[in-house]
């Protein structure tokens, strides 16, 4: 009997098949470009290959492609758009030509969407872009890459993590999957948030914060008593303990009792994670919110407990997408961001991710469900919140719930090029640029402790504007060349904490899967080693294909 658990991405069922060397015949695929990963970064990858006349498969441990922009993440960190080019400005054209089909506004007329985004219009009708929209658009506009380029996707294929990467000389020569599938090329692309294929094949990394000194950098490690948002505990004075006055009580659910650590120290913790979910107050589309799996109202005291206190923003990042409906995201000191649940979640086996992932599932609904139904909660907040509930109409096959958890931060490659704060902030000129990034240094919180006074606190929420775009390295995205000679790595890239809370957003890794998968071609055209192409011909090339790498 076959048994299941959640898969790593998400809620899909991952089969867990006891000699699956015995119960599924072993295939052998060779391409010219190995693609690993469902992200969007991925999809954008293969198309590149395809456009530059290449052979290409995509091996993706989803069942849904493109990741998190077409899991929730509608409510697009653009930053400067004038630093968005080639297919991750393609991406949001085709956006833009769905929302100008009539059927497409189901809940809503077109002339009643407010058009906003964050601090851009959602809709540009001069550059006939569109940076906001529903998570079943965006899936389809994947698919319809993969359509048109004649893409070659294996879905719900996992990478053997422990022994399944040959390396000879180092170069990788071929993956196998679980369930013992074989796959060659001459060259690789690691294109998962996590960077699995890229620390199977013995690559360095890095996970957490490194501590300041490491890089010469500011923003990089502990930082106590640095809030840049809204998203701590303030002045309200919050007790930490189960009896408010009685420390020995214990403590309440989600806070630590270590401490938080020296300010400007490195730690192995991580940025915390949520799914972004996908909600509406239109009747005939709604499911109202309901008890999770696993419920326990106690996990909930801290958000009572503001509540008391006075605080009154819990709605204020429903932010809107097209047809009634919002990409919900974290805001206030206690929200959809579950801190100190994932610190686990880079290393960790395909089960353990899935417990993870289903305990932030758990966590969530069982956070709106406690607002909708808890007696502590204000009477005002509760009328509006049960007005809320999931979208009907989206992830349909997955109870309504975001197929991709948010990955925020997970390991990251030590490459080539090490892209600190002092690139992000224009210190520094950066070498062999592939790409521009331009938003927020941004860190979500990363842990919540006791203050020394005894309250409740969190830590690890910044944000660090640049003052312009700047230039990302190509060295950032390839492997030392001792390490790997044949693999690039677009997503967990080589970057410091603090300087991949400002890559780390969407448009900027189709950007990057673009840029590697046009590396990968020139180094197969070469017969180069990927740190050894051509940069000019990169350069070029990159151009001719509509990327920004200068302004």
């Amino acid at each position: 009997m076959l048994s299941f658990t959640y898969g790593i991405y998400g809620m899909v069922c991952m089969p867990i098949i006891p000699n699956c060397d015995k119960l599924i015949s072993k295939k052998s695929y060779k391409a010219d470009v190995i693609i690993y990963g469902g992200t969007s970064s991925a999809v954008i990858a293969a198309v590149q290959i395809k456009k530059m006349g290449k052979s290409v498969i995509l091996v993706s441990p989803d069942k849904h492609l493109g990741g998190l922009s077409s899991s929730g993440l509608g409510y697009t960190d653009t930053g400067n758009k004038a630093v968005i080019g080639g297919l991750s400005r393609e991406f949001y054209h085709r956006i833009y030509n769905y929302y100008a089909k009539e059927e497409t506004w189901k809940w809503q007329k077109k002339e009643d969407y407010g058009n906003q985004g964050q601090g851009t219009p959602a809709i540009d009708g001069k550059n006939r872009t569109m940076w906001i929209f529903e998570p079943h658009i965006a899936e389809q506009v994947f698919e319809d890459f993969i359509k048109e380029y004649n893409i070659i996707v294996h879905r719900e294929a996992f990478l053997n993590r422990n022994s399944g990467v040959e390396v000879n000389d180092g170069e990788i020569k071929s993956f196998r999957t679980l369930s013992g599938q074989k796959y060659a090329a001459k060259v690789f692309i690691d294109a998962t948030y996590e960077g699995d294929l890229m620390a199977a094949a013995g690559i360095n990394y890095h996970v957490g914060r490194e501590a300041n000194n490491k890089y010469d950098e500011k923003w990089n490690g502990v930082q106590k008593d640095v809030f840049h948002h809204k998203h701590n505990f303030m002045d309200f004075n919050i007790s930490p303990y189960k009896n408010p006055e009685n420390p020995s009580s214990g403590l309440v659910h989600g806070v630590s009792k270590e401490h938080p650590g020296k300010t400007g120290s490195g730690d192995k913790k991580l940025q915390a994670y949520n799914f972004r979910l996908c909600l509406t107050q239109v009747k005939d589309n709604l499911v109202p919110f309901y008890k999770p799996d696993s419920y326990n109202e106690d996990d909930y005291e801290l958000l009572a407990r503001l509540y008391e206190a006075g605080w009154d923003e819990t709605f204020n990042k429903f932010d809107p997408i097209p047809n009634l409906k919002t990409d919900t995201n974290n805001h206030g000191p206690f929200s959809t961001d579950f801190i100190g649940a994932n610190y686990e979640y880079p290393e960790a086996s395909y089960e353990r991710r899935a417990e993870i992932i289903k305990d932030h599932e758990n966590y969530q609904k069982g956070l709106f469900y406690f607002i909708a139904t808890d007696e502590r909660i204000p009477e005002d907040i509760q009328n509006k919140i049960k007005t809320w509930g999931y979208a009907k109409d989206e992830f349909q096959d997955n109870n309504n719930w975001p197929h991709q958890i948010y990955v925020r931060e997970a390991r990251r490659m030590l490459g080539e090029y090490v892209m600190t704060e002092h690139d992000i902030l224009g210190h520094k000129k950066v070498p062999q640029p592939i790409a521009m990034g331009s938003y927020t240094m941004d860190s979500h919180n990363v842990q919540r402790y006791i203050t020394p006074d005894g309250y409740v606190q969190n830590e690890g929420d910044l944000g660090i504007k640049p003052k312009n775009p700047y230039q990302i390295a190509y060295g950032a995205i390839v492997p030392k060349k001792k390490e790997c000679s044949n693999l690039l790595v677009p997503l967990a890239l080589s970057s410091s904490h603090i300087a991949f809370g400002s890559i780390r957003m969407e448009p900027v890794f189709m950007i990057l899967g673009q840029s590697a998968a046009t590396a990968a071609i020139i180094a197969i055209e070469e017969k180069k080693p990927v740190q050894e192409i051509n940069y000019k011909s990169l350069k070029a090339e990159l151009k001719k294909e509509g990327q920004i790498i200068e302004l």
